[in-house]
This record gives structure tokens, C-alpha cells and sequence, in this order.
């Protein structure tokens, strides 16, 4: 069975940046599982696969505009460090919840000034192009249930 919207597939991953530095992979745990075409991966991934069947090997590199999307800079600001009360030891790299008039949003330090605090809105993968090396494990046509549920149900999935 080849992969097409609303089959459940199963794979392995490797997820490099463009300097080759491995940023996920699936290797040695669980196979990733999904559902085509409902969202449950970023778009340019799961388009690359389509047509794709169970044992074939490839590698797929995503722009940003088909992964997580370019850097938005108005997402980056600085904000009062008494912002952070509670927090002593403010470093580069956590990661906060702010409120935001569209309701809370993941934030991350990227710089720590005397005046303030620097936060990036933006998901960490934002900008970067992403290189998949993936194995295609299994695919299966996807339950109703599933279909309609808009996810994986039962094992490597969504258990209700």
C-alpha cells in the first residue's frame, strides 16, 4: 500500500539541519506514527511522502515555508526582567509560557541584557531548512475513527 491522504503510516527519522547537526531521530525507540493529510506532521514532510510504500529509504529536505514557517521578527522582543518574578537565574535557551492577547504562546530566551530580557516567539526550527532521512515501516488505510478523529488511534497512537 502506498501513502496517501487519511493512511496511517509508521517510520523511522533522522532530522539534520543544513550543518548536519542531528536534531530528532526516532532511531532505537518507537517508529513515528501518523495519519496523512490531517496535519498530524508539517506539511512539506508528509507531501514528500506521498506514494511512498513500507521498506522504501529516503532523505527529504523541507524549506521553512513548508516546516515551521520563517522568522517573524516582530515575535522577538526584549521585556522587563521583573517580568520573570520568582526566576533568580534567568539563562539563554528557557523556555516560557507568555500571555498574548491569541492566549499563551511558548517563548525563549535568546538574550539576557541589563535593561532586559530577549524572547523568541518564534518555534526554534522557524527559518531552517530540515533534512529528513526517513524509513517508511508500515502503512495501512486508516479507520474511520481515525479519520474522523483526525489522528492515530490504538497502538503508536492516541489511546482514549
Amino acid at each position: 500500500m502506498q501513502i496517501s491522504e487519511n493512511t496511517v503510516v509508521s517510520m523511522h527519522y533522522t532530522l539534520t539541519d543544513d550543518q548536519g547537526q542531528q536534531l530528532d531521530s526516532s532511531v532505537g525507540q518507537e517508529p513515528l506514527v501518523f495519519l496523512s493529510g490531517a496535519q498530524n506532521i508539517i506539511d512539506g514532510l508528509d507531501k514528500a511522502l506521498q506514494g511512498k510504500a513500507s521498506g522504501e529509504k529516503l532523505t527529504v529536505s523541507v524549506a521553512p515555508e513548508d516546516g515551521y514557517g520563517e522568522i517573524h521578527q516582530e515575535l522577538i522582543q526584549k521585556v522587563p526582567t521583573e517580568n520573570f518574578q520568582g526566576v533568580d537565574d534567568i539563562q539563554v535557551g528557557m523556555q516560557f509560557m507568555a500571555q498574548t492577547p491569541g492566549g499563551q504562546q511558548p517563548v525563549t530566551v535568546i538574550g539576557v541584557e541589563e535593561d532586559g530580557v530577549m524572547l523568541d516567539g518564534n518555534h526554534p526550527l522557524a527559518g531552517k531548512t530540515l533534512n529528513f532521512d526517513v524509513e517508511i515501516v508500515e502503512v495501512r488505510e486508516a479507520s474511520e475513527e481515525e479519520v474522523e478523529h483526525g489522528h492515530v488511534h490504538g497502538e503508536g497512537g492516541h489511546h482514549h
